[in-house]
């Protein structure tokens, strides 16, 4: 691939790049003039409150808001947040609700629609250089269209004629590893059992989804040490911690109500070490706002007893200066390790002790970017605490040494027996609702053969064996001609996945493209030759089946399956349910399928009761699910029993990554703002940060700053080299000094993906280096 520029500005119809947000209206609009300011106001608390009330306002949702705060969350009818995959609340909370899943509700609740007559005033090509905030801000989609070339417009089309140009699309392949069936987290538990049902019924296991792009590290690591790819911990184990250790997460935006543990854990007296390049709003203080006594009183309570701000990539170096630190106390003190839990549920522990008693000093601070008197403190936190827990998100995952690093946690928490015990145990933070569920009920691309034996004696299939492809290598394929039909339920893949351009290239090279959505985005507008959009009831809408008002089913991060059930009435009588679009695109593409599709679609409980045969830990699915709170799917290594080579828990004996960059580069890592959600842009702001009216910018260290003539405001170029050679840049970004560790810097998703190429992917896990990205960051020139 050659070179690219990518300029800020409105995405053009051919550079796939992301738009400048607007104010508002039917199009793009000008940017207003950004400004920058220190915030040091509580995360959550009051200035949730405000911006709840302005979301609120501007969608105006005065009747269904508010009965959406009080139905989130909630067992017994409520639906589930379509927002973040934090727990809901096990001692039943009437508020279980936080700022950012307000406005993802809210968002979907929008009485704005998009019909036949929006599409009828704007082609494709003028809709390409409107910005994604004005895209998604026209409201929810009401029927389904198929793309007319002649015309350069989306056009209305029946259902029964979508399903079957989709059928007579994927017939006509000559071999069905021709298609790629992406998933985003949004899917529920049976739309997703379909789905992977339906590919594998066609003949592949070509399922990429968003945890190729997110937590795959964890998967293979927890995996290989453990036997699950899942955290053992639940939401109990956090109210019981004496240390919790959050790691390369933003939690006050990526999972707020996460904040309530962090403040009742501070509460009850223990320790919270937040290890991130960036100190973030979650690692100061907050006022829960539920707590009406500490929002009438402006009271805050801290969230943090210790913050370590590691370089970015360093965290491995800096686990394993915990673990030196540990292994060196245990010489005088027999406690400071768990001997006989080491000895009787683990495997090699020797290799790793020697491992950790080779590696200097100075190399870990080298490579962690923390001062040895740092690590100590963190350390001693870990050894006076007979209950830890460690908790990480993207921060750790997206790196090529993700499963290390990941596999490093692992091996702290097993030195003291941090598993199978009440308040211990590796807590990996899902950011989608239900991303965890996908991979459960069969999003996998990697099959086990254990599961497919499973599928195939309950559906009557033959499913296909050898392993499918990734994101990364669906993009690929596209590219190169070798996938022809991409169908993507939910999501915005063009702007989630790496390297922009070319995965917009891809799409376009693409026979078909089909996007099952409930709002307009980028993904639409960088189509196939052939396009159809399917709009779908969201979360908060009642799903009217044969059988009755339907219910789906979640799993949250810590492995409880609970159920949901929509409140309102759907946006347009055109919707169909995610499993009736699913149903329908199975029957036109397999007519001599023998699953009995209608059935399914009529009573989703006949759903749940195929997905009981499958899938272990759902055994009696109907009715657990309908417990309060649902269920809790088995962990075996929680209870001591690991699926591993061994039979133990395993020490890994991985080197330490080379984490410092060379000569003038800096190692960039891309986040989401406050007022985001993953490609859902909601406004130029991050509030926490202390930015307004901007999105293209970059935050810096200061002496790096000097160092390179650069004054906050400035305007600089930034390019990222890739392992293939090709460079990418992004022109007039502002640099914005910001605390964090030197040679570090951070900016905005989806913007700065179009920096990391398709070949910038990590050889353990296939996840995009997003957290990674090599660049030189100069003075622009002046115009």
């Amino acid at each position: 691939m050659t070179a690219s520029d990518v300029n800020r500005g409105p995405a053009g119809p051919d550079d796939g790049a992301v738009g400048r947000t607007p104010t508002g209206g039917d199009g793009p609009a000008d940017r207003k003039r950004p400004s920058q300011r220190l915030y040091n106001h509580p995360a959550a608390g009051w200035g949730a409150a405000k911006s709840v009330g302005r979301v609120l306002v501007k969608e105006h949702a005065f009747v269904d808001g508010p009965r959406a705060v009080f139905r989130m969350n909630h067992e017994n009818g409520g639906f589930d947040c379509p927002g973040c995959a934090w727990p809901d609340d096990i001692k039943g909370l009437k508020l279980d609700i936080c700022e950012n899943g307000i406005k993802h509700v809210t968002w979907e609740m929008t009485p704005k629609r998009v019909g036949a007559d929006f599409f009828a005033r704007h082609t494709v090509a003028e809709l390409s250089t409107w910005s994604d905030f004005a895209l998604e801000d026209q409201g929810r989609l009401t029927e389904p269209v198929v793309y007319d070339a002649v015309r350069d417009r989306y056009a209305p089309i029946s259902w029964p004629d979508a399903f079957a140009l989709i059928g007579r699309e994927l017939r006509g392949l000559d071999s069905p590893n021709e298609a790629a069936f992406y998933t985003s987290g949004r899917l529920g538990n049976e739309a997703t059992f379909l789905y992977q049902l339906m590919a594998r019924e066609f003949g592949t296991n070509n399922l990429p989804d968003c945890s190729n792009m997110c937590h795959d590290a964890s998967g293979r690591a927890l995996q290989a040490a453990l036997g699950t790819g899942k955290g053992t911990a639940d939401l109990a184990d956090w109210e019981a911690a004496d240390a919790l250790f959050i790691m390369g997460v933003n939690a006050a935006s990526n999972a707020p109500r996460m904040l309530t543990a962090l403040a009742d854990a501070y509460r009850r007296g223990a320790q919270i070490v937040h290890v991130n390049p960036l100190i973030e709003a979650a690692a100061t203080r907050t006022i829960v706002p539920h707590d009406m006594t500490d929002m009438a009183l402006f009271k805050s309570t801290p969230t943090s007893t210790l913050t370590i701000q590691v370089r970015v990539g360093g965290d491995m170096a800096f686990l394993r200066g915990v673990a030196k630190a540990v292994l060196e106390e245990s010489a005088h003190d027999p406690k400071a390790l768990d001997h006989e839990f080491i000895g009787r549920y683990t495997f090699g522990f020797e290799d790793y002790r020697a491992l950790c008693e080779a590696t200097s000093w100075e190399q870990l601070e080298e490579q962690s970017g923390v001062p040895r008197a740092d690590i100590l403190k963190a350390a001693r936190i870990y050894s006076a605490s007979d209950r830890t827990l460690v908790s990480w998100c993207l921060g750790i995952t997206q790196h090529e040494h993700g499963v290390d690093t990941v596999r490093e946690i692992v091996n702290v928490l097993l030195l003291r027996g941090n598993l199978g015990r009440e308040g211990a145990g590796p807590s990996p933070v899902r950011g989608h609702s239900n991303v965890q569920g996908n991979r459960t009920c069969g999003i996998d691309h990697r099959p086990t053969p254990d599961f497919l034996d499973r599928l195939a004696d309950a559906c009557g299939i033959d499913p296909p064996r050898e392993h499918g492809l990734d994101t990364v290598r669906t993009i690929e394929a596209m590219n190169e001609g070798r996938v022809k039909v991409f169908l993507g339920m939910g999501g915005n893949f063009a702007l989630a996945a790496p390297d922009t351009a070319y995965t917009a290239q891809g799409l376009r090279r693409c026979a078909l493209t089909v996007h099952v959505s409930t709002k307009l985005n980028r993904s639409h507008l960088v189509h196939g030759g052939k396009a159809l959009i399917l709009p779908c009831l969201g979360r908060t809408e009642k799903d009217h089946q044969r059988r009755g008002v339907q219910g789906t089913t979640v799993e949250d991060s810590m492995s409880m399956v609970h159920l949901s059930v929509g409140m309102k009435k759907p946006a347009s009588p055109h919707l169909l349910s995610e499993p009736a679009i699913i149903a329908g695109i199975a029957r036109a593409t397999l007519p001599g399928s023998r699953t009995p599709w209608e059935s399914y679609i009529e009573d989703y409980d006949r759903i749940r009761d195929t997905m009981a045969q499958v899938l272990l830990g759902f055994e009696d699915f109907n009715r657990r699910v309908r417990l309060p709170l649902g269920f809790r799917i088995r962990q075996p290594a929680r209870e001591l029993a690991f699926l591993t080579p061994s039979g133990r828990a395993e020490f890994s004996a991985a080197g330490l990554p080379d984490a410092p960059p060379p000569g003038d580069v800096i190692v960039l890592q891309t986040m989401r703002s406050h007022d985001q959600w993953n490609t859902t842009i909601y406004s130029d702001n991050d509030r926490y940060r202390g930015v307004s009216n901007i999105r293209t910018l970059i935050l810096m260290n200061g002496e790096d700053m000097r160092a390179r003539d650069i004054a906050t405001g400035d305007l600089v170029d930034i390019t990222a080299t890739a392992r293939d050679g090709s460079r990418r840049r992004l022109k007039r970004y502002r640099a914005i000094e910001y605390s964090m560790p030197r040679g570090c810097a951070a900016g905005y998703m989806p913007e700065m993906n179009v920096l990391v190429a398709a070949s910038d992917y990590s050889r353990q896990s296939d996840q995009p280096l997003m957290k990674n990205i090599m660049v030189r960051v100069t003075p622009s020139p002046q115009q």
